[in-house]
């Protein structure tokens, strides 16, 4: 563990940093599978909030 030795003899600990890399850009499958999960999630809220106010 990386520490640095401060005025008066004492120690400050640093935690150990994670390895940096670059995110990638989603693919076209992604993309696709990105647009019909939010196709579907707004269709259940639409349903969801329609049901209430039939019940209602």
């Amino acid at each position: 563990m990386p520490y640095t030795t401060e005025e008066g003899g004492r120690l400050n600990n640093y935690a150990t940093e994670p390895k940096m890399y670059e995110a990638e850009p989603p693919t076209a499958n992604e993309k696709r599978n990105y647009v019909v999960f939010g196709v579907v999630g707004a269709a259940l809220v639409v349903g969801l909030i329609a049901l209430t106010a039939v019940i209602s």
